[in-house]
This record gives C-alpha cells, sequence and structure tokens, in this order.
C-alpha cells in the first residue's frame, strides 16, 4: 500500500518538532505531573520516551531535507538538540512552582531518548525512502 507523499516532507518533521517542543514546554509549566505508574525511576523512563519522539522527528526533519549526510552526524545532532532541549526543560522547570527542575539524571534520560529517536529515525526514514507513494 502507497504511503502518503506528504510522510515524506521535511517541513512535516519541523512542524512536528515544534508542536513536541510546545508539548514539553506546557507539561513544564505544569506546577504537579500525575504520574500513571508508582515504580522508581518511572519519570526518567517518561522523560527518555517524550525525548526519543522529539529526537526521531528531528533527526527525520534534518535527514528528509538533505541536511546531516553522515549517519554519525545526524545522531549526534539529534543527541544534541535532545540534550540543549532538555536543559532548558530542567531550567524552566526551577521557576515553576512545586516542580524542582535541575535534575541531571532526567538530563540524561532525556540525552538517551535522543539517541534511540536518532537509530528509530534511521529506520523510519530507510522505510519512508523504499516505500512507494501516492500524491
Amino acid at each position: 500500500m502507497p504511503l502518503p507523499r506528504f510522510l515524506s516532507s521535511p517541513a512535516l518533521w519541523r512542524f512536528l518538532v515544534v508542536l513536541w517542543f510546545g508539548v514539553l514546554f506546557w507539561l513544564s509549566s505544569q506546577t504537579h505531573l500525575p504520574s500513571p505508574a508508582s515504580f522508581e525511576g518511572v519519570d526518567k523512563l517518561e522523560h527518555a520516551i517524550f525525548f526519543s519522539a522529539g529526537g526521531m522527528c528531528f533527526l527525520l526533519s534534518l535527514r528528509l531535507a538533505g541536511r546531516a549526510r553522515t549517519t554519525a552526524i545526524a545522531i549526534l545532532a539529534s543527541v544534541l538538540f535532545c540534550g540543549a532541549v532538555g536543559g532548558f526543560d530542567e531550567w524552566h522547570q526551577t521557576y515553576t512552582p512545586g516542580r524542582s527542575g535541575g535534575d541531571v539524571w532526567d538530563w540524561i534520560a532525556d540525552l538517551c531518548g535522543g539517541l534511540i529517536g536518532a537509530f528509530l529515525a534511521l529506520r523510519v526514514q530507510k522505510w519512508l525512502v523504499r516505500a512507494p507513494m501516492k500524491a
């Protein structure tokens, strides 16, 4: 079954990065976030999953636009992007009542998420390039 052509558009993935960042900023502005599970470290898992999505969208926006052509540069860019946004997120939380922010382990989970997202994006990119597209 052919895929819609817009899936290979860098503009789509740029839009998703902006949307992802907006959701992150909104979440970081909340004074209290309920956790769906109650095991130790669940927040680190949440960080890694959320930043995997952001890292994947960021890398796809670069690669589909023809930037970051080498795999190593693409992965590094995704991890650095997630690290910068994660650092901003931790700083932002220090100004949100009821939140602590500045957690280096959250930031490391963000970096790990960026790395995971980069590898997922490389797989998605191969799939998008090989799949037939419809208009």
